[in-house]
């Protein structure tokens, strides 16, 4: 028969260490050698093989850049038609009073 002690103790494991920040990260590999084991796994599995270039990389982001500042341009347009829209849909309003206003006098 098995006999389970039911006081088991609870051995408190020390908390997590915070993970490392994106710039600890970079100057990690930075710091890296080229023979570094990770490296050399990533090469063995071809995992590394379509590593883009510093250019790619560059216009990516500029084209990154170029979409955001698009994408504000459009969000600034269609705020100026949406109050265009408004004045438009007043002022037809106010023409139809006008004309009924004329078709009343005529009459």
């Amino acid at each position: 028969m098995n006999i389970v002690s039911k006081n088991k103790k609870r051995v408190v494991l020390p908390s997590r260490p915070n993970p490392p920040t994106v710039d600890q990260i970079l100057e990690d590999i930075d710091r890296a050698a080229p023979n570094d084991p990770v490296f050399s796994i990533l090469e063995k599995t071809g995992q590394d093989l379509h590593r883009p270039s510093d250019s790619d990389v560059d216009l990516r982001f500029q084209q990154c850049q170029q979409y955001l500042e698009l994408n504000e341009r459009l969000q600034e347009s269609r705020g100026r038609l949406l109050r265009q829209r408004e004045e438009l849909r007043v002022a037809g309003e106010q023409l139809q009073s006008d004309m009924a206003e004329v078709k009343g006098q005529t009459l």
